[in-house]
């Protein structure tokens, strides 16, 4: 029970994080290419490949790597925001955009959770 309440709490932080964030980013830097939710989905695959790697080679307990993991990278990263946004730029008509979206979402949130994974295991 403990533990899913943690779990809840390190969520509501994560969500709160992924809309600040958001719209910091959006504020910043605002265009067609969702920047935001591109770099949200980034840092919470190297986050969570980092917390994996602490987990498995530095005994971070496992509960903290629930916690963590589950909860706070679980309601950071959005896969539902990524594919919303990969629609909505092929029904604009950004069909190169939306390629590029896609591909780098998926090629860099791979090398950044890898890369954190390696970090953390090391």
């Amino acid at each position: 029970m403990i533990i899913m309440l943690a779990v809840g709490a390190a969520a509501a932080v994560g969500a709160v994080a992924r809309y600040v964030l958001g719209q910091y980013v959006q504020y910043r830097s605002p265009g067609v290419f969702p920047r935001g939710t591109w770099l949200i989905n980034v840092s919470g695959s190297f986050v969570l490949g980092l917390l994996v790697g602490l987990g498995a080679r530095h005994a971070l307990p496992e509960q903290v790597v629930t916690i963590a993991g589950v909860g706070f990278c679980g309601a950071y990263t959005t896969f539902s925001t990524f594919s919303y946004e990969l629609v909505h730029l092929c029904e604009k008509g950004q069909v190169g955009k939306s390629l590029l979206y896609a591909a780098s979402s998926l090629a860099v949130g791979l090398a950044a959770a890898a890369a954190a994974l390696a970090i953390g295991s090391f």
